[in-house]
């Protein structure tokens, strides 16, 4: 069941928004050669606490960390450790966090450094494709345009959309329906109504879309071994079309 938000909830979730966005600001300053993941971590839970907000991923199904902490060919879920990255590097972080009961969700995939062309084309595709899907969040647009959108700009580019995993909808919880695939058909599923709030975030691998879940049974790695890279932001659907509520 999709659950709509008011325009007051959404003005609470847009302060829970606006706090991760300075949390992420705040950390993409840290993050440069030398740095172990785990610090970013501590770095990300301290900085939510103090601003009056917890982690929403710390203990969510088990999981051990405030960020998911993914460089170079893993995808997503990556669980921080004393693994420091290093010059080239690229490194996707995962964030989220709960203000007065109220979620928001966002990634970025940071450049460590002087990155190569393949990695910098890689960063500005899956960006590319985060604007176009947000683009199409608005009342009476079909949800399948939002992946048609997303992975017509990945194709276009010659990399590849993860089908594994996708977006959500989110509020009270981290995770609510509907599902928001990267990938499909324009003018198939579900029609968009004002109120709706989703994360709308690609994962674009450099090489094949498959993937391999690690050992830990967190940490997901592109199963080819190639780049990959993950924006996400919290998106209410409007009256006057797609607001970002993570907006850096």
């Amino acid at each position: 069941m999709i659950v709509k938000k008011t325009p007051e909830q959404i003005e609470l979730m847009a302060r829970a928004g606006k706090i991760l966005a300075e949390v992420i600001r705040e950390m993409g300053q840290a993050i440069k050669p030398g740095v172990s993941l785990k610090e970013l971590d501590e770095m990300a839970e301290r900085s939510m606490r103090l601003r009056g907000t917890v982690p929403s991923f710390l203990g969510y199904r088990g999981f051990p960390a405030s960020i998911c902490a993914s460089p170079n060919e893993m995808v997503v879920h990556g669980i921080p450790d004393g693994r420091r990255l290093k010059e080239g590097d690229i490194f996707s972080a995962d964030f989220g966090l709960i203000l007065e009961g109220w979620h928001a969700d966002s990634a970025y995939t940071f450049p460590v450094g002087e990155v190569s062309a393949e990695a910098r084309k890689l960063l500005e595709v899956t960006q590319e494709a985060l604007a176009a899907g947000i683009a199409c969040c608005r009342p009476g647009n079909r949800l399948g345009d939002v992946g048609n959108a997303i992975q017509g700009v990945i194709d276009r580019a010659g990399m590849s959309v993860v089908r594994e995993f996708v977006g959500h909808g989110i509020g009270r919880s981290l995770h609510e329906d509907p599902q928001v695939p990267n990938y499909g058909k324009a003018g198939r599923g579900p029609v968009m109504e004002e109120g709706w709030v989703m994360c709308i975030e690609p994962m674009v691998n450099t090489g094949g879309w498959q993937t391999r879940l690690l050992d830990d049974q967190w940490g997901v790695v592109t199963a080819d071994g190639s780049l990959s890279a993950h924006f996400e932001h919290t998106v209410a659907v409007t009256a006057d079309g797609p607001r970002i509520l993570t907006a850096l």
